[in-house]
C-alpha cells in the first residue's frame, strides 16, 4: 500500500498599516474585530467562530461554503491553539482545517508585529504547513491569506472588514 501524498509549503506575507503595533495587535487578540476580518466573507456562511487568547487557548471557526466555490454547502472549519503571545509583537497558532470534516491541512502560522513609520505597523506572517491529499493547496492557502491580511487592513482603517485590497495599507 503506497503512503498518500503530501505537500509541505512555507511563505511569508509582509503588510504596512496605517495603525499602531498596539491596535494591530488587538485586531488579533480581540474575538469580535478577528470574527469581522477573519471568519466573515461574503463566500462563506459563518457558521461558528470562538477564541480564547491566552497561550494555550482557542480558535475554532466553522463556515458553510458558498454555491460559487468548489465545495457549495460543505462545512470549512479550523481548529487551533495559541502557542506564544507577546503582546504587540508576537503571536504564533497551530492549527487544523477541514472540509466536510476531512482533515486538509496543518499549519503553524507566526504573526510577527514591528512599528512602521511614526503612526504605522508591519506585520510579517509565516504560515508554514502540511497539506494532505485533497486540499486546496499551497497556491490557494496563500491568495486566501493576502484576501485576508487586506480585509485585516480594511478593517484597522475603518472602512469595514470587507474593505479591497490595499484599504488600510501604507506604502514602503
Amino acid at each position: 500500500m503506497s503512503s498518500p501524498a503530501i505537500v509541505h509549503d512555507t511563505f511569508v506575507i509582509e503588510r504596512q498599516y496605517a495603525a499602531t503595533p498596539q491596535r494591530l495587535f488587538s485586531a488579533l487578540a480581540d474575538p469580535e474585530t478577528k470574527r469581522a476580518w477573519y471568519a466573515g466573507t461574503t463566500d462563506y456562511a459563518q457558521e461558528h467562530f470562538e477564541m480564547s487568547f491566552v497561550i494555550g487557548g482557542y480558535e475554532r471557526s466553522a463556515s458553510a461554503m458558498g454555491d460559487d466555490t468548489p465545495y457549495p454547502g460543505l462545512i470549512l472549519s479550523s481548529e487551533g491553539r495559541f502557542e506564544d503571545i507577546v503582546p504587540d509583537r508576537r503571536v504564533v497558532t497551530v492549527s487544523t482545517m477541514a472540509i466536510g470534516g476531512r482533515r486538509i491541512s496543518s499549519a503553524l502560522v507566526t504573526y510577527e508585529i514591528s512599528p512602521h513609520g511614526s503612526e504605522g505597523s508591519a506585520l510579517t506572517m509565516t504560515h508554514q504547513a502540511v497539506f494532505y491529499e485533497g486540499s486546496d493547496g499551497p497556491k490557494m492557502r496563500k491568495g486566501g491569506w493576502e484576501l485576508l491580511l487586506d480585509r485585516l487592513g480594511g478593517s484597522l482603517a475603518g472602512a469595514g472588514p470587507a474593505a479591497g485590497a490595499g484599504a488600510g495599507k501604507i506604502a514602503d
